[in-house]
């Protein structure tokens, strides 16, 4: 269905994922689902009737099929009466943004996950999907420049729309314009591994917003220092920590909002029976009396599965009085599976287990369960019964899990965690925090979380799940538009 025309919006979200998404049924119905995500509920907190538009891009065949159907604004019946306009990319052009740029190559430098003596590599390749990055950017703000009311409170969203705010400013420099970071920021001498240009268009493009946010102070300073080191711009500090940066007669004001966990949400959608379904075929699978070291992640590269399954197997090597005695329940949910390097990691991991199976396993004991499809109420399932949390990305903006599993936690849970995640920034107090690349030390965290007192337990879970929810999505999303004067 055709939305009717609407005036300008007063509040303008961008970001790549929308709230909505399509897809064709075998009867050939067009039907629309809804997005999750902490941007759908922080979205939701202003209200249908606050005349916001959400710009984002069509994914697929059948987000096209409604974008063009749709002309300028998606139907509300499709998206929950907000106001969604989808951008039909040309697929071309979007493949090589997404894929080619922001998840190869931007993603890889805030999670520094190159092998450097082979890659990058920024050759005429490169180039060509820096052009499509820069058309994608284009659309974006060409789009945003049309929906925003004068004066009007514009948020970017991440690392698929840094050129974003810069573009903006040049066709509206009347708007209030800011962008969030749900990523790390690369350290100055991994971001300089981009050509200079390109890392120059980057910068730029943030600071042409009023704002650049970011999920956590470090990222923060890592960005500020970027700025002062590949551009010369000027750092302004307040109470010892970057507060803004100054460059070519602007000031761009640095801000830190670190994402929490909807718990409302989530402790009611823990305990639906779907859910409760999941549970007892999940305690089947563990078996009776026994210990769960839970992990979820989707098979992302900065997730640190592969590590994680050789620390477990190192605390059997070395502690043998827990075989039998614990399962690790592992799910590790295909993420990019369209490009080679993220199947060829699925594969692995996929390996490791059975590796690990075969050397320890017996008749009556697996000691890896792990599925690789997707499943929210098994996670969910899994998080009620965990008795220790896994978390150790090799990096990580903040990681929602980390706050998740505390907050449905049926009985206390101990919770490992990279000390190289975002959320360390909020829960290391009550985690016990390793460093990710430490198989030794993260198999030993392992048997002290085992180990832990059942009270202790319990009480550093209450501790962690009041501190996982102390910005839950909605207040997130206010407080961003509070800062931007919105």
């Amino acid at each position: 269905m055709v939305a009717a025309p609407t005036p300008p919006a007063p509040i303008v979200v961008a970001s790549n994922r929308g709230p909505v998404s399509y897809r064709r049924q075998d009867d050939g119905t067009l039907v629309a689902g809804r997005g999750g995500g902490g941007l759908v509920s922080g979205l939701g907190a202003i209200g249908t009737d606050a005349g916001a538009v959400w710009v984002c891009a069509a994914l697929g065949e059948g987000d096209r099929e409604a974008a063009r159907a749709a002309g300028r604004r998606l139907g509300a019946a499709d998206t929950g009466g907000h106001r969604v306009r989808m951008l039909d990319i040309p697929p071309d052009t979007f493949a090589a943004a997404y894929n080619g740029i922001a998840n190869s190559v931007l993603w890889f430098v805030h999670h520094l996950l190159y092998q450097t003596p082979l890659e990058p590599t920024f050759d005429a390749e490169f180039r060509r999907q820096w052009a499509a990055y820069e058309a994608y950017n284009r659309a974006f703000a060409d789009a945003l420049a049309e929906e925003a009311a004068h004066g009007a409170a514009v948020l970017v969203q991440d690392y698929h729309l840094t050129l974003v705010p810069g573009l903006l400013r040049e066709r509206r420099p009347d708007l209030r314009i800011g962008h969030f970071s749900h990523t790390p920021w690369a350290p100055p001498d991994y971001f300089r591994m981009l050509p200079d240009d390109v890392a120059g268009q980057v910068l730029r493009g943030i600071l042409g917003g009023d704002r650049a946010a970011f999920l956590t102070h470090r990222w923060a300073e890592a960005f500020a220092e970027c700025c002062a080191s590949e551009l010369g711009a000027e750092v302004v500090r307040e109470d010892g920590r970057a507060a803004a940066v100054r460059f070519e007669g602007r000031t761009t004001l640095l801000g830190v909002h670190g994402l929490g966990a909807d718990a409302d949400f989530l402790r009611r959608r823990a305990h639906e029976p779907d859910v409760e379904e999941r549970m007892a075929a999940l305690r089947a699978q563990i078996g009776p009396g026994r210990r769960a070291i839970v992990r979820v992640d989707r098979t992302e590269l900065s997730k640190n599965i592969v590590r994680g399954l050789l620390a477990y197997r190192r605390l059997l090597e070395e502690r043998p009085q827990w075989r039998g005695k614990v399962v690790h329940v592992a799910f590790a949910y295909p993420s990019r599976q369209d490009l080679a390097v993220y199947r060829d990691y699925t594969a692995t991991v996929e390996r490791v287990a059975r590796e690990i199976n075969s050397a320890f396993g017996t008749e009556g004991w697996e000691p890896v369960v792990l599925h690789v499809k997707d499943d929210f109420a098994r996670s969910l399932a899994a998080y009620r019964l965990a008795d220790v949390a896994l978390v150790n990305p090799v990096r990580d903006g903040m990681n929602l899990v980390a706050k998740e599993v505390p907050v449905v936690s049926d009985h206390g849970c101990a919770l490992v965690l990279s000390r190289e995640a975002g959320a360390a920034a909020e829960l290391a107090e009550d985690a016990l925090t390793v460093n990710p690349f430490d198989v030794e030390a993260t198999a030993r965290a392992l048997h002290e979380a085992l180990l832990m007192d059942p009270a202790e337990r319990a009480e550093r879970t209450k501790r962690l799940a009041a501190a996982a929810t102390a910005l839950p999505p909605a207040r997130w999303f206010l407080d961003q538009l509070r800062a931007l004067g919105g």
